[in-house]
């Protein structure tokens, strides 16, 4: 049978007492450095996932450090636990393996990880563009938005993910402004945007700031700290965040009842999928990138497929090509934790109408 591995990891401390309930007493210094030091533990067997095509087994295996050990310890450190993890799914059988969260931006995005492990490497951000796209452009139509008459901001343009997001909607619409930390490299990126599309594009070092005039916001910084808050969005602006953990403030949901949020590179699976493992998701729903593994493993991929910070739009394509022909799709639109029907985002519309038609400016700083 065709396999693959997927290498998670904990988000905090917190998720690791919720499975291991012995260690909910522990001091959290001490338990991350007991982490630091744990092997790598198989937390789930996926006995299939089938398509029309094809059906594949995989198993998830967790590196045991939280995303802020991942962000801080030294490289080495980190790649080594993720090697070992990856030698992990190897030894269960695993044909392909897919970096999960923080484990697929560590040092160089993969190649040195590959570089160790006897099976190819993925980390699964074409199939996360492709999803971002697809999420971005149809909430736009929900909003009766016209994209060609918009600014887009991407905040996180610099990355791997937010590059290739800006390349390909930069087309379709009215006003492109790139954020990002790294001035040289947001030069760099809109002078390639710029000779491909023909679109003069702003850039910016400050995400607060920018985002609060842009009607479309894609979002993918990789921080470990939400950069966007209920007073920084205009009436009526969405927002596609597909940042792990998530750029947008759980406050916006709460207070801003005019603006849609949604979370970027959910899919939902062909076949009966059901996993120990949920991440807080509905059932027969994962991330873009474990579905990338799961489609590669389907179709015999055994490759690096996405590695390193570079993403061509015809991966992109060809990822999005495969998961057609294997039946994964969109999961509908989710905001923090619950799906949002077309009736909810209705209400975010005319929660908008109401409030341009009694002149609503720039709401206050709600933070």
């Amino acid at each position: 049978m065709d396999t693959f591995g997927f290498v998670v990891h904990p988000q905090d401390v917190s998720d690791v007492a919720k499975k291991f309930p012995a260690l909910q007493n522990w001091p959290p210094s001490l338990l991350e450095n007991m982490m630091r030091y744990s092997p790598p533990i198989l937390v789930d067997h996926l006995r299939y996932i089938e398509s029309e095509h094809n059906r594949a087994e995989g198993w998830f295996v967790a590196t045991t450090l939280t995303a802020r050990q991942i962000l801080e310890l030294p490289l080495q450190t980190v790649l080594q636990k993720i090697i070992r993890a990856g030698r992990r799914a190897e030894r269960a059988g695993a044909k392909i393996l897919g970096l999960g969260a923080f484990t697929s931006v560590v040092g160089d995005a993969g190649i040195t990880i590959a570089k160790h492990l006897r099976i190819p490497v993925t980390t699964g951000n074409s199939y996360t563009v492709a999803t971002a796209i697809q999420a971005t452009r149809q909430a736009a139509v929900l909003m009766d938005m016209e994209p060609e008459k918009s600014e887009l901001v991407v905040v996180g343009a610099t990355g791997s993910i937010g590059s290739i997001c800006a390349r390909m909607l930069a087309p379709h619409v009215g006003k492109l402004t790139l954020v990002a930390r790294d001035q040289k490299k947001l030069e760099h990126l809109a002078g390639l945007i710029m000779s491909e599309s023909g679109k003069s594009v702003d850039i910016s070092t400050n995400p607060r700031q920018t985002v609060r005039r842009a009607h479309i916001i894609v979002t993918v910084t990789g921080s470990p700290n939400e950069v966007i808050f209920p007073g920084d969005l205009r009436p009526g602006a969405l927002v596609c965040d597909v940042a792990r953990p998530r750029d947008v403030a759980k406050a916006v949901a709460e207070q801003r009842s005019d603006v849609l949020v949604i979370e970027g590179g959910l899919v939902e699976v062909p076949s009966d999928y059901a996993s120990k493992l949920r991440f807080g998701l509905p059932k027969g729903v994962v991330y873009a990138c474990m579905a990338e593994t799961m489609l590669l493993a389907l179709e015999r991929r055994y490759e690096c497929f996405t590695l390193g910070r570079n993403i061509s739009i015809e991966q992109v394509r060809e990822i999005d090509s495969m998961a057609r022909k294997h039946g994964f799709k969109l999961a509908g639109f989710r905001s923090f934790e619950r799906q949002l029907t077309p009736e909810m985002v209705r209400a975010i519309r005319q929660q908008t109408t109401l409030q341009a038609g009694v002149g609503s400016g720039q709401p206050e700083s709600r933070q």
